[in-house]
């Protein structure tokens, strides 16, 4: 059992979330990194899509009743146990009555916990993920809030020495595969979108130039502050399927990043989509913070997504080696 002793709102637990049921109009939910979360459980030898708590504000306190193995991936949360330092990205043993406590990162929006067993709240349609705007999945369909208790899911002991281990960052280990940040913004690559061409002159201007991710945005979606752009072509559209991913481009010329809680459907016209294998960068990226698209061909997009599986099988050879 995990007990909350203080918490900043929005941290909620989330898996993989529910990838098979947005025709029937369920948002996915889930990790906004999910590479973060995959890799930590891969870490403790849990099922992929266990589920964690994933911290966004800060601090996060919390008090272990029982002994277990945790691991902390994604930002880095400046994270003390026990008043003693852990690093991230990093899996170590914990005991009873000891305390962790996740500050605001240095660098990087979000933090995991992972446990072994992952926590154990009910599956709902396949998923453990918190839904905020429904207000289901997680714990009661809501944040987390100061004396909630988490339980864990029993699994079989562990073996792992006092100290723990860690594991490259993917960002340092898949360095070689990643775009070059220019200007201090974070660079993804994106597939132009059907109505791309609606944009005319304006288009260039969308890879061009950095965008802001504003105060306006959640997990729902990240809305860009910068110059606008405009279609030249204007038409009504019918709505249309939502994924994470897709930019889409409301009246006022500020485009809307669909994230982990996307709409499921929508009706502005789309100038790109961010390919798969860069969201859980975007997941980590701070309100506040600059971002620039480059453009990215389908091929680039799978040659993209073989580098995070190989990352991957890298931190399964190293748990399995250890189990």
């Amino acid at each position: 059992m995990i007990e909350v002793i203080a918490t900043g709102p929005q941290n909620t637990v989330q898996d993989l979330g529910r990838d098979a049921l947005r025709h029937m109009g369920v948002a996915t939910a889930g990790a906004m990194d999910s590479l973060a979360l995959r890799t930590g459980n891969l870490m403790l030898s849990n099922a992929p899509g266990s589920a964690a708590v994933e911290v966004q504000t800060f601090p996060l306190i919390v008090r272990f009743s029982a002994g277990g193995v945790i691991a902390l991936t994604g930002a880095d949360g400046c994270a003390t146990l026990d008043g003693r330092a852990v690093l991230p990205w990093w899996a170590l043993p914990v005991q009873a009555g000891q305390v962790l406590e996740i500050r605001h990162p240095r660098q990087g929006a979000r933090v995991y916990l992972c446990v072994a067993g992952g926590i154990d709240v009910p599956l709902l349609m396949g998923s453990r993920s918190t839904a905020l705007r429904g207000g289901f999945g997680g714990l009661e369909g809501r944040p987390l809030e100061a004396g909630d208790a988490l339980a864990v899911c029993e699994t079989k002991p562990l073996s792992i020495a006092p100290e723990g281990f860690g594991v490259r960052p993917p960002a340092c280990a898949m360095a070689h595969a990643l775009p070059a940040q220019a200007d201090g913004a974070l660079t993804l690559r994106a597939i132009p979108a059907g109505e791309a061409h609606w944009f005319g002159k304006d288009l260039p201007r969308f890879w061009a130039q950095s965008w802001k991710i504003s105060t306006q945005s959640n997990r729902t979606g990240y809305r860009l502050a910068g110059e606008p752009i405009q279609a030249e072509q204007r038409q009504e559209m019918r709505s249309y399927g939502l994924v994470p991913g897709v930019v889409q481009v409301p009246p006022g010329g500020e485009p809307i990043v669909q994230l982990s809680d996307a709409n499921t459907a929508g009706g502005y016209p789309k100038v790109a989509g961010v390919i798969e294998a860069d969201l859980w960068r975007l997941g980590q990226a701070a309100i506040g913070s600059r971002i620039r698209f480059v453009e990215a061909s389908p091929r680039e997009a799978i040659a993209a997504e073989a580098a995070v599986e190989a990352y991957l099988a890298g931190i399964r050879r190293v748990s399995e080696l250890r189990g």
